[in-house]
């Protein structure tokens, strides 16, 4: 399997992990952290030398609770990241963002993916903007909005009703003429669920893996760890850990991680016991 992105491919042969880089005030675990377009250059640069195949900039938080932001700070917060990491870093850059026109503008600065959490309703008009452009699109499973998601979400089945909502989703971003190449499905952990919902999702991904599309799973220290552990958020990055590896395990693709250096040795470790590492990756270890 391959993810094809504008003037490359990236093999999918084993899991990829995806850095996250927030340049928020108020993202749940760094918030403010990474603001300064400078040190969102620095924090990039660092997570590829960890180990990153990809990073995902966001500027809008979407973390339960949160409030929208309009277009002009999104673009304000976003572009200048975006613009320095592609001409900082090879690995390719993904674009957190439900909005076409900060779409638009961060694929004119280097993006070749966005992730989009609102899976195409949030903005008619990002469906042409990823066609148009042949960047790569995440679709992203969430019951909700960020400000109502964790009211009380509820499912009758929620493998089931996650699976045939991205399966709708990709076939609606195929008929507005985005690849089916170019398409990745997130079932969207913590995004309108509760705890079982998570632990339901994870222990079947393989219904969604078996979709036919290349899964993203983004764990990264989520509050349905802090459940299970007792740990604050700054505490769950061995939670994090196993969450990561089962994933693996189950089949996912992409890992979209905080902590990239710890979680690319769980990927690696967890590809090589799967039976997923790739025969000339075994090769050099036979």
């Amino acid at each position: 399997m391959e993810l094809h992105l504008p003037e490359r491919r990236l093999s999918l042969d084993r899991p990829l992990v995806m850095g996250i880089v927030n340049a928020t005030p108020d993202s749940f675990f760094d918030g403010g952290r990474f603001l300064d377009p400078q040190l969102a250059l620095e924090h990039g640069r660092r997570l590829v030398e960890e180990g990153a195949d990809l990073l995902d900039i966001g500027a809008e938080s979407t973390r339960p609770g949160s409030v929208p932001i309009d277009e002009g700070e999104e673009l304000r917060r976003l572009v200048p990241i975006v613009t320095a990491l592609a001409q900082a870093v090879s690995v390719p850059i993904s674009v957190d963002t439900s909005k076409a026109a900060v779409a638009k503008a961060a694929i004119k600065a280097g993006a070749v993916m966005v992730n989009d959490v609102t899976a195409l309703r949030g903005d008619p008009a990002m469906a042409d903007v990823v066609a148009q452009t042949g960047v790569a699109l995440v679709l992203m499973h969430m019951q909700g909005t960020p400000q109502t998601m964790q009211q009380a979400p509820t499912y009758g089945d929620v493998v089931e009703e996650v699976a045939d909502f991205l399966a709708e989703r990709a076939r609606f971003a195929m008929e507005r003429g985005v690849a089916k190449s170019r398409i990745v499905l997130d079932p969207g952990i913590g995004f309108g669920k509760v705890l079982t919902h998570n632990l339901d999702l994870l222990a079947h991904l393989r219904m969604l893996t078996a979709l036919g599309f290349p899964v993203l799973v983004g764990p990264s220290r989520k509050g349905f760890i802090g459940q299970l552990t007792k740990q604050s958020v700054e505490g769950r990055a061995w939670g994090t850990a196993g969450v990561v590896a089962l994933a693996v395990e189950q089949g996912a693709n992409i890992l979209r991680v905080h902590d990239v250096a710890a979680m690319r040795d769980v990927v690696n470790v967890a590809t090589a016991i799967s039976g997923r590492m790739p025969a000339s990756l075994r090769e050099q270890h036979a």
